[in-house]
């Protein structure tokens, strides 16, 4: 299992939003691709990217954002948020990106889905699903589809996807903890293992999801790595089960010092 540290990218800015709320934005840094740099220098070898104006308006609009990220950094680089046609997939692609990950058009553009997966591969990809109540909801999370969340994930397995980033958007950016049968749940409807994301609160968090029977390939953290709940460092040291319960321990007991927020920041 391994860390993805999260960088929402709205008007050009790491941002974080609650609930999928574009209302309710905290701005993290003014700069994605530094951000990514920080992420970078605490021990992530991945990141989870979103274009929020692009899961808002359809049309990719942070492309060079993202460019900048993979020129600066050697991190494995997963992207999602209007990825809506064959040529913005395949644009990211070719800019170096690990992962495209598809949302709204599993939906909205079943053809484009299966197209992508026949043009890219599936190791290239993944199957975006953000539910709410169980329903698959699509458009930066603003829309209802009507279509079960479970159900999706069967097709997309069907269409040959192997991966799917699963977004519980009541618990994403609150900080709540996270529901890990909710994530197994999943990853038997789907048929292979999810990369969690929402609610991340705390190591204990990554931990259980560890504990979820394989069901989990990657954890998605995005407020509580730039709030200090836990460092990056410690959180991919709890996702590869490296992590000393000592060193966790020491960390929770003690007051947090510039030093610490400095490397929670990254």
């Amino acid at each position: 299992m391994y860390l993805l540290p999260a960088i929402d990218i709205l008007g050009g800015r790491a941002v974080r939003l609650a609930r999928g709320d574009y209302d309710q934005v905290t701005v993290y840094h003014d700069d994605p691709a530094l951000q990514a740099q920080l992420f970078e220098e605490a021990g992530a070898e991945w990141l989870h990217v979103v274009d929020l104006d692009g899961a808002r308006s359809g049309v990719p609009e942070n492309l060079a954002v993202v460019e900048r990220i993979l020129k600066l950094t050697k991190l494995k680089v997963e992207v999602g948020g209007g990825v809506r046609s064959l040529e913005t997939a395949c644009r990211l692609a070719d800019a170096g990106v690990a992962r495209v990950v598809l949302g709204t058009a599993l939906v909205r553009d079943p053809e484009l889905a299966r197209a992508a997966v026949e043009r890219l591969g599936a190791p290239l990809l993944a199957a975006g699903i953000d539910a709410k109540a169980g329903e698959a909801a699509v458009a930066g999370w603003r829309e209802g589809t009507g279509v079960g969340a479970h159900d999706l994930a069967r097709a997309m397995a069907e269409m040959g996807y192997e991966h799917l980033v699963y977004t519980d958007i009541a618990r994403d950016g609150m900080q709540t903890g996270v529901d890990a049968a909710a994530y197994e749940a999943m990853a038997a409807a789907f048929g292979h293992p999810v990369i969690a994301s929402g609610g991340v609160a705390s190591l204990a968090d990554i931990e259980a999801l560890a504990a979820a029977g394989g069901a989990v390939e990657g954890v998605i953290a995005g407020r509580a790595v730039y709030e200090g709940a836990f460092s990056v460092a410690d959180g991919v040291a709890a996702c590869a089960g490296t992590l000393r319960a000592s060193d966790a321990l020491e960390r929770e007991a003690r007051p947090l010092t510039a030093a610490d927020l400095a490397a929670d920041e990254g």
